[in-house]
């Protein structure tokens, strides 16, 4: 159809032309003593646009032929940049295949060419070449790195936030975050968290709370210790969806009981306790070693039960929701808890209802028998720790129920029975 077209256009600026010429509209005459010459107007208008093509199409030629160098010269230029960046990819594959030598001396060759080609390029083509300049050095202070020639890799580190001012302003930018961030990871690399958290500091506001960047922060606060920003860090990775929601509760865990390991007081770990989120205190590893961590530093026994009062209440609602070792865990603490303070008659019928409300569970059942020997009530006490002691899975556990057993052997004066409890109770 748009051939059709073409022709049809053709045939009809044709047919215009060949009316145009047949007529005759007027003559010129040219005087050139001793010659006259008449033509006809057409023939005088023909002449002059063929005269003004061929003035023209000279001017474009002799224009051609004064631009020659030029062209020549650029076209060396783009020679030399496509060497320039067939170096950089092949630079940027060595490294990827873990070719660090190759890659470097890949990188180097094609620097050299980059640097020889700013010295002539075009002002339009400065950032671009600025931009693969700074590329080159800092994948040559990767491979440097990876070899582990610091000098090397410091010295191209420091060329690329130098040589930034070629390229556009938001490029320039961009390559210092991306040379600081480098530099985070080699010191974190290299174990050296003060360099780290310097260039951290570097760091503009948005880039910091960049994924990338916090997960350096955390490698850093981690390695130095800093367990209370850690763990910040961790809870802002976890809203981004930086983690699976198992590694994310594993990591926040963890870092929550650290920064309670690192309390030296009772009231440095209250202040602690009240840092962490609702959602974290309701943890039963967490409140459990906050209230076991609370026993150790000689705090209120009746602080930590009230710590540990949610997350009784929701194992022994719902006992499928923790695994045995955090019931054995919850036990041991309530129970050093108990035995701490003055008999509590609440706390007595509490794990008496979690007994009966669950009649196959060996730690409640020891836990009574430890609550009922607080209270003085030796027989029930007994009972359940006779039937308990000898089926407890935790060593602590049972340990402690031979002791108890024990000690209530003895205050019978039963020096047999006592006797033979605490040897079950050092064979464990």
């Amino acid at each position: 159809m748009r051939l059709a077209l073409w022709l049809l256009a053709l045939f009809g600026v044709a047919v215009s032309v060949a009316l145009g010429l047949s007529q005759q509209f007027g003559t010129v005459t040219f005087f050139v003593p001793p010659y006259r010459i008449d033509t006809s107007l057409n023939m005088v208008v023909l002449g002059l646009v063929l005269g003004f093509a061929v003035l023209y199409a000279a001017l474009r030629g002799m224009f051609s032929v004064f631009e020659l160098p030029a062209l020549a010269r650029r076209w060396r230029a783009q020679q030399r940049e496509r060497v320039a960046q067939t170096a950089l990819l092949n630079a940027l594959v060595l490294w990827m295949t873990g070719r660090f030598t190759r890659s470097r001396k890949a990188a180097l060759q094609a620097l050299g060419q980059v640097e020889s080609l700013l010295s002539v390029a075009l002002p339009e083509n400065q950032a671009s070449l600025g931009l693969m300049r700074s590329l080159l050095h800092l994948l040559a202070a990767e491979s440097a790195h990876a070899l582990r020639d610091h000098p090397a890799r410091e010295q191209h580190f420091q060329q690329v936030l130098a040589h930034g001012e070629g390229a556009k302003v938001d490029q320039r930018l961009e390559l210092r975050d991306a040379a600081y961030l480098n530099a985070v990871r080699w010191a974190l690399h290299d174990r050296d968290n003060n360099t780290a958290q310097q260039y951290l500091k570097l760091l503009p506001h948005g880039t910091a709370r960049r994924t990338l960047a916090l997960r350096l922060r955390l490698k850093a606060d981690r390695l130095g210790q800093h367990h209370l920003p850690a763990l910040d860090t961790a809870r802002l990775l976890a809203k981004h969806g930086a983690f699976s929601s198992t590694a994310a509760n594993s990591l926040v865990r963890g870092l929550a009981m650290a920064c309670l390991d690192d309390c030296r007081d009772s009231s440095q770990l209250q202040a602690s306790w009240q840092l962490l989120l609702k959602e974290e205190r309701s943890q039963v590893d967490v409140a459990t070693h906050a209230a076991q961590r609370l026993l150790q530093l000689d705090g209120d026994p009746a602080l930590a039960l009230k710590w540990l009062l949610p997350v009784w209440q929701e194992l022994t609602r719902m006992p499928e929701t923790g695994s045995a070792l955090q019931r054995q865990r919850l036990v041991q603490v309530v129970s050093a808890a108990l035995h701490a303070m003055t008999p509590d008659s609440e706390w007595l019928a509490r794990v008496e209802q979690a007994r009966l409300a669950n009649p196959r569970s060996l730690e409640w059942q020891y836990l009574s028998g430890m609550v009922c020997l607080r209270h003085g009530l030796w027989g029930k006490a007994q009972q359940m720790l006779e039937q308990a002691a000898p089926r407890l899975a935790s060593p602590d556990l049972q340990r402690q129920a031979w002791r108890a057993l024990a000690e209530l052997a003895e205050q019978k004066g039963d020096n047999a029975q006592a006797l033979a409890c605490w040897k079950l109770s050092a064979k464990v």
